[in-house]
């Protein structure tokens, strides 16, 4: 009985463990397109540095839906360094809207989210 409660006092203790804090620092973590022209994408890019001892992993950054792609290192980030995450919103809707991406670090229990927004006008 008291190898079970061991056991399960290390087992529900582990995610105290894992970092709840975001290893990178984000110079900002929304950006505004303004108005911009729809069928043209448009791309921006959010910097950030590791804010860490360690290097740092980006395990995913996932777009909310097809018309967001971000791309992202794939290496680590090592220690005092910086690294940047591009993302790019196809226009193709006239109208305002706000998209995000999920960055999830690899050890890191909260993601950090992007934000871009703007309004897509419709030529003349």
């Amino acid at each position: 009985m008291k190898k079970i409660l061991a056991a399960l006092a290390f087992v529900i203790a582990i995610p105290v463990f894992a970092q709840t804090t975001a290893p990178a620092e984000f110079k900002e973590t929304k950006h505004s397109f303004g108005k911009i022209p729809q069928n043209k994408p448009v791309t921006t890019e959010f910097s950030f540095t590791n804010n860490t001892d360690k290097p740092i992993v980006i395990e995913s950054a996932v777009a909310g839906c097809g018309c967001t792609k971000p791309e992202y290192p794939e290496t680590p980030i090592m220690k005092g360094k910086k690294g940047v995450i591009k993302v790019t919103y196809n226009a193709a809707n006239p109208g305002a809207f706000t998209k995000n991406v999920t960055v999830k670090f690899a050890g890191v229990a909260e993601p950090v989210v992007l934000t871009i927004d703007g309004e897509v006008i419709k030529p003349e």
